[in-house]
């Protein structure tokens, strides 16, 4: 597999995920991280975008799919994503990280976030 790569970093969504009732009535902001494997050589040599992955949709479908129907975990929503990503035709693998930096973690923290990855079957 190629190693060529698209990444967009921190996609913000508002959503109602979580276990706790506040979390699903008050809602919180999301950050997003998708990182697409697809080969991009042949939409270089021909400037063609036909041939790779629109970004803005890759971006406004993945910020759509974690903001629908709430669930209780991020790691649901990181599959969520990551699925999103693989509908397109040309990604063959995919790496999300959804980030949770509002999170009731009663201690100070930085970030709490879940990563994974999928591949085309």
């Amino acid at each position: 597999m190629s190693g060529d790569r698209i990444r967009l970093e921190g996609l913000r969504a508002r959503a109602h995920h979580g276990v706790f009732a506040h979390e699903r009535e008050q809602g919180q902001e999301f950050v997003i991280d998708v990182t697409v494997w697809l080969p991009l050589g042949a939409a270089a040599a021909h400037d063609a975008l036909a041939q790779t992955v629109h970004y803005g949709e890759l971006a406004e479908a993945v910020v759509a799919a974690v903001e629908r129907d709430p669930v209780d975990l991020i790691e649901t929503v990181a599959e969520r994503a990551a699925d999103t990503a693989l509908a397109f035709e040309r990604v063959r693998r995919v790496e999300v990280t959804v980030h949770k930096p509002e999170a009731p973690i009663s201690v100070p923290f930085a970030d709490v976030s879940v990563t994974i990855e999928r591949e085309r079957a």
